[in-house]
């Protein structure tokens, strides 16, 4: 028995944003972009890896929270400590170089951790976490 990643979630607070980043910058493909009223969920992924995408969603959708905890959440996506994601490429150095040159806020350009990996750490237009990994 395999189990498998099949998604993950991040949200986003600009649809059109999202999907230059996550399409034109990180080279993703856009597989799914469904609406609901005002609400926007676009799924990407690697074109090489069909059955492993990122759910971008409409933040604090959840008609459970209250005003102030929906307050919460975007201020907690826009500061980059919400939600994060790791990914990993071939060559850090140059994905890097296309993700900077995007204006993409860089948190941390590529460096060797001291627990073994070299990544770099960038927010999508979100302000969501993205560290890419050296790929192995």
């Amino acid at each position: 028995m395999a189990t498998t990643i099949h998604s993950s979630f991040l949200p986003h607070t600009d649809g059109e944003a999202a999907i230059g980043f996550y399409r034109d910058v990180l080279g993703f493909e856009v597989r799914l972009d469904v609406g609901y009223e005002d609400m926007r969920w676009i799924t990407v992924g690697p074109p090489d890896q069909p059955d492993t995408s990122i759910v971008l969603t409409p933040p604090a959708v959840d008609p459970g929270i209250t005003d102030d905890e929906r307050r919460t959440v975007l201020e907690m996506i826009a500061k980059g400590t919400y939600a994060m994601v790791v990914l990993a490429a071939d060559d850090l150095e140059a994905v890097f170089a296309q993700v900077e040159a995007s204006g993409a806020e860089v948190v941390e350009p590529p460096t060797d951790q001291p627990y073994g990996t070299r990544d770099c750490s960038v927010r999508d237009p979100a302000g969501n976490m993205i560290k890419i990994q050296q790929a192995r």
